[in-house]
Parts: C-alpha cells; structure tokens; sequence
C-alpha cells in the first residue's frame, strides 16, 4: 500500500520537458542522511538535471550512527563514499558535508546551520530545493525536521540585502529561492504534485543501489543471491555480477511505492512532494497582479490646476 497521505487542492503531474528547458537554473537536494534522497526524490533530480538544472547534494549530518560496520569512523566513511557515488548517479556536479552528528542535529545551532545554507544558496546562486517537509507530520527524525526547517528559513531570507552583509561584503549578492519541493516521506503529509519519473528510474535504481550502509535496498540483491544459493536455489534476474544483482533487487522490490504513486495519478511512476512555487506558498494572494487589474480598470488621468 502507498504511504497515505494529505492532497491539498487539485494535484499537479509535473512531466518530463525534452529541450532543456531549465537550462542555467541550479537546485540543491539537501538530505539528512544518505538513504533520504534514494528513498524520495532520486527520479525527480535526474528528471531536472536531464531538464537543463545543474544540481548539488548538500547533507548535513555524518551518519555515523547509520552502517553495519562496527567502528564510528569507518561507518562515516562509508556513508560519505556512497553519497558521492548516489551523486554521480544522478548527474549532481558536487557534494557538500556540512558534518553535524548523527541523530543529534537537534543539539546542534539552527542559526549556524541557516547561515551556512544561507551562504551556500547565494554562492551558488540556488534557484530550487528539494528537501524536508519540516511542519509536516509524523515525523520522529530530529535530523530530518531541523533540516527542513533551517532550509526553509534560509530560502527567504538568501534574497535580503540586511542579512549577513559580511557575505555582501565580500561579493555575494541576495539570492532567493524560487521553488521548494517538500518530499512525502510520512503518512499524513501534504502532496499537492506529483513528479512522473518513470524516464528516469535507471538513475533512481543507481542511486539506491549505491546507498549500502544502510536503507532497505543497497546491498540486499547480492545477499538474496548468496541465500538462495545456500539452498540450492536461483532467481535469474539475480544474475551476473554483485551489483548486476543488487540492481535488480532494487528493480524488482524498491519500486513499489513509486509504482503504487503513479497509477494513482495516471502515470507509471511517481515522486510525490508539496510543492512551493515562486509566488510562495500564498501565491494564489497575487497582491501585485490584483493592484495592477485595479489601476488598468480604475485609473483616469491627471489633470493640472491652471
């Protein structure tokens, strides 16, 4: 069953535009963890890159507490290896890692965590986010919502002018984010679009394949594999090298919940996400468009004394 979740007004099925039609625009896809782009948004990113976007990862914790290995150090490492190697898949020019603990972010400065996101958005002048919905409910991660919530702060307050001069100062202009993709990771969240990624799901299977250390898919194929054999049994597709098979699990059982998504809108595979576009989330209060109409209809003109 597809995770439940809360549709605001009429959903929106965003498809695949040919023609890189966001040529020159930069996103960012800003996770917690090293299973939380994998598991959400992987088929979204490689749609957009493959749309002209140039992309970068940017997570914020370790993930030390998060692998089978069990050394701290070792597990770190492993887990910054595969993010590299998710990143590539998906065609991200470079990852970023901020480095706060593991299950702990909640312990670490907000406000340090906002300004440095505040400094990577104008920097690398970010035009979309695709990260945590941070009021959205059910969720038990400290990582997760505190991410959300100093990115989403950091998206508005990127474009003025008043703060952090000292980045101003030493040549970085405001820079405001224009488009937010909040993922539905939780039951009970908001989902007001839905992404077709069903041209991009080699990417999306590459990606969670890479994610070894921990989430549900990773090295899982390879593992079937090794119990079947001890049982004198087989699964074809299974076949070929270790990461042919660990592939092909992901293929034949990481799928679902994206599969489940798209029948629902009536694609083949979706993403779903709450969706906040350049108007922001009271665009629908177009307050300048509405004065603009105003004057057109009521304005007359000026006439001098005299």
């Amino acid at each position: 069953m597809a995770l439940q979740h809360v549709e605001i007004g009429d959903v929106v099925v965003e498809r695949y535009r040919p023609g890189r039609p966001h040529q020159g625009k930069v996103l960012a896809a800003i996770q917690a963890h090293a299973d939380d782009i994998p598991c959400y948004c992987a088929g979204t990113v490689a749609k957009l890159i493959d749309e002209g976007y140039t992309g970068y990862l940017i997570q914020t914790t370790n993930d030390e507490k998060c692998g089978p290995t069990p050394s701290i150090g070792a597990t770190i490492l492993q887990n910054e290896r595969e993010v590299e190697q998710l990143a590539q898949a998906l065609g991200l020019a470079r990852v970023i890692h901020l480095g706060y603990r593991n299950h702990r972010l909640d312990e670490a400065s907000i406000l340090e965590l906002r300004c440095r996101l505040i400094y990577l958005i104008r920097a690398l002048k970010i035009d979309t986010v695709l990260t945590f919905n941070h009021w959205g409910p059910n969720e038990e991660n400290p990582d997760h919502y505190v991410t959300g919530r100093a990115v989403e702060a950091a998206c508005w307050m990127a474009g003025m002018d008043k703060d952090y001069p000292e980045h101003l100062a030493c040549g970085l202009a405001p820079h405001s984010v224009r488009e937010r993709y909040y993922w539905v990771c939780r039951p009970g969240q908001p989902c007001n679009r839905v992404v077709d990624i069903s041209g991009h799901l080699e990417p999306r299977i590459a990606a969670m394949s890479a994610n070894k250390a921990q989430g549900p898919w990773g090295a899982h194929g390879r593992q079937l594999r090794a119990q079947l054999a001890a049982k004198g049994l087989r699964l074809p597709e299974l076949d070929g090298t270790e990461e042919d098979a660990d592939r092909a699990y992901c293929r034949l059982f990481g799928l679902e919940e994206p599969r489940q998504v798209g029948q629902q809108y009536g694609v083949e595979y979706g993403e779903r996400f709450y969706y906040v576009g350049p108007g922001g989330p009271f665009e629908h209060f177009d307050t300048a468009a509405r004065i603009e109409q105003y004057v057109a209809a009521h304005a007359v003109p000026l006439h001098r004394a005299g």
